[in-house]
């Protein structure tokens, strides 16, 4: 399974990378704010520092809704750097737009994706990337787990390329849940990929080790 990390942080970015799981990078609009990114010039470049410090995989995210002005802002984005891959909504021109990229040889990631039905337009449009929110459907009482297992079926059963990448995830069991269910990817923030480095019982045999060390060489 593949690691994304959701931000846009350069610092929590090199961090992970640092750690040599980063298998990639999810941003929106959202993430670029909170970074205090802001105008058009100043994102691409965000961009491309990001590009600069991973192998693959960074999900740059359109703006626009119409199909013209996805396809024109898509195509822009993809010439950052060849690692960018167009973050799309699920929408009817969204769909539209993830066909002709994926005509055209850009990778594509559709975003916002809340149910199968969603997914398998994704797949038959030919996105790279299908991003199921399982934390926010989770927050509204609704499992969102079982979603990526029934599109994980769903996939398996026609032989979809479309890799499935769960977003919003929120802690570490929803991430080793993914893994079990056959996610193809997981994107979260740095912390719940650090967590998975923590247990007691790693914390209490190393203090162990250590103190017999100590004592047998002072």
């Amino acid at each position: 399974m593949k690691f994304f990390i959701d931000t846009a942080n350069l610092k929590e970015i090199q961090e992970a990378y640092d750690l040599g799981v980063l298998d990639g990078v999810t941003t929106n609009p959202s993430l670029m704010a909170k970074e205090g990114i802001k105008g058009d010039a100043n994102v691409r470049a965000h961009y491309k520092a990001i590009c600069n410090i991973v192998d693959n995989n960074v999900s740059a995210e359109v703006i626009a809704t119409d199909f013209e002005n996805i396809i024109k802002e898509g195509k822009e984005l993809a010439k950052i750097d060849d690692k960018i891959v167009v973050k799309v909504p699920m929408i009817k021109d969204g769909v539209k737009a993830i066909k002709k990229f994926s005509s055209e040889g850009i990778r594509t990631n559709c975003t916002l994706v809340f149910s199968a039905g969603q997914a398998i337009l994704a797949a038959k449009a030919g996105a790279s990337y299908v991003s199921p929110f399982i934390g926010r459907l989770d927050d509204i009482s609704q499992d969102g787990l079982e979603l990526i297992a029934q599109i994980r079926q769903i996939y398996d059963n026609y032989g979809f390329d479309t890799e499935i990448l769960s977003a919003s995830v929120r802690h570490t069991m929803h991430l080793i849940q993914c893994a079990e269910i056959g996610s193809d990817v997981v994107t979260c923030p740095l912390n719940v990929i650090t967590s998975l480095l923590n247990h007691p019982l790693t914390d209490s045999g190393l203090a162990k080790f250590l103190a017999d060390h100590k004592k047998v060489n002072g």
